[in-house]
């Protein structure tokens, strides 16, 4: 018994061994990503022209932040743009509330998207609806619950034109306003500094390619030669799909830092959390459920399995050899989950410290949530999202290649 106990031992010491080097990794990477990643407003301004922007803003039910976004966006120093609004079937006073912003200024054009297709993403579709009726060479897509600077799109124009861009797509600040998305998006933002990496994009020779759905310009002949929102219409992620696609079709793309410039909202409140957890892990398991279910352990064990293991030795130590090498990788493995979260909380996400120090319960929150969402895929035809239910099983989803 005393063997097999050894055995057990020595294989989860292993295992931990191997967290630490992936945390080591990891938070190499971080520090890399922070430091080398471009930001938006810091570059040699050689752009001579002013095109046309249209800014297409999809908008359900978004009473509560449509107006702040507009108004950051009506008080632009860019001359030349409009501002396509479109009313999503709103069931609350968005619709009202950009009526109201009509009339007040001439470049918001207000659109109320037709019922939507089958086969349709709610937002893919409103998007789409907004295309249509947008006249600039280029189109910046950004949320109804995004603020942006003053100067953001003089910016970004003047970036996508100095490095000849075809699309451009800015990292923001993430807006919290609860407990729960405050310990758990520290948890998920580290992993935007490996595969996911800025550098990653904005190296050509990398795969990697997707946008930031609150904030990315794109040509509008880009924008067609890649499909528009209608080849990416069943994605759960549609910016995503729709970033590796310019990537994959070989146009000049580039991911920039943002946000001391724009601020946007992941989740509103644990509702919204939940299903963003969710959202993350059933387009992997739509594409391969054995990679997916292989993925939610190997993130089981990254963010949580060493606080668990720690926890359990210390409350109930034991003298045998084993035991004390695995108590001993666990901690250091559960010190770097901290130092990780400390850095993101710090330096990508600007929150209070306080927050990093919860990390194992924003990792457990993540691990229910990819859980919950594996569990949901595997049962379930359909998603819900925004008060839709969206069939999802006969698509394959592209947004995160696995």
């Amino acid at each position: 018994m005393e063997v097999a106990i050894d055995i057990f031992n020595y294989l989860l010491t292993s295992i931990m061994i191997g967290i630490v080097g992936a945390w080591i990794f990891l938070i190499k990477s971080m520090i890399k990503s922070f430091r080398l990643t471009p930001y938006l407003d810091r570059f040699e301004n050689t752009s001579e022209t002013n095109p046309k922007v249209s800014i297409i803003l999809p908008a359900r039910n978004e009473e509560e932040f449509i107006a702040r976004c507009l108004d950051s966006l009506t008080k632009q120093d860019y001359e030349n743009y409009e501002i396509v609004v479109i009313n999503d079937s709103s069931e609350d006073n968005t619709g009202k509330i950009i009526s109201e912003y009509a009339k007040k200024h001439a470049n918001v054009i207000p659109v109320s998207a037709r019922a939507k297709p089958e086969g349709w993403m709610g937002k893919n579709w409103a998007c789409m609806e907004g295309y249509k009726k947008a006249s600039g060479e280029l189109l910046l897509f950004t949320d109804a619950d995004t603020v942006h600077a003053k100067n953001v799109m003089s910016m970004t124009v003047s970036h996508l034109n100095s490095f000849s861009l075809d699309a451009l797509s800015a990292i923001p600040k993430m807006r919290t306003f609860d407990f729960w998305t405050n310990i758990t998006l520290p948890m998920i933002s580290t992993f935007l500094h490996t595969r996911f990496s800025a550098l990653n994009v904005n190296d050509p020779s990398k795969k990697t390619g997707y946008f930031f759905g609150s904030f990315f310009i794109i040509k509008k002949s880009t924008y067609h030669e890649v499909g528009t929102h209608e080849g990416v219409k069943q994605e759960i992620i549609e910016d995503g799909a729709l970033g590796k696609k310019v990537k994959e079709k070989g146009y000049k793309m580039k991911m920039v830092r943002g946000e001391h410039l724009i601020e946007a909202v992941w989740a509103r409140d644990k509702g919204t959390l939940w299903n963003a957890l969710k959202r993350l892990m059933v387009p992997l398991y739509l594409q391969n459920e054995k990679i997916a279910i292989g993925i939610f352990f190997a993130i089981t064990f990254l963010l949580f399995v060493p606080f668990a293991i720690f926890t359990t030795l210390t409350i109930f130590p034991s003298d045998v050899m084993s035991a004390k090498m695995l108590c001993i990788a666990s901690a250091i493995a559960s010190i770097l989950i901290y130092v990780g979260s400390v850095i993101e909380v710090k330096v990508g996400l600007k929150l209070n410290l306080a927050y990093a120090l919860l990390a194992p319960l924003g990792s457990m929150v993540v691990v229910l949530g990819f859980l919950s969402g594996l569990l949901q895929a595997k049962k379930s035809s359909s998603v819900s999202w925004r008060g839709r239910s969206y069939s999802v099983k006969d698509h394959t989803q592209s947004s995160i290649g696995l």
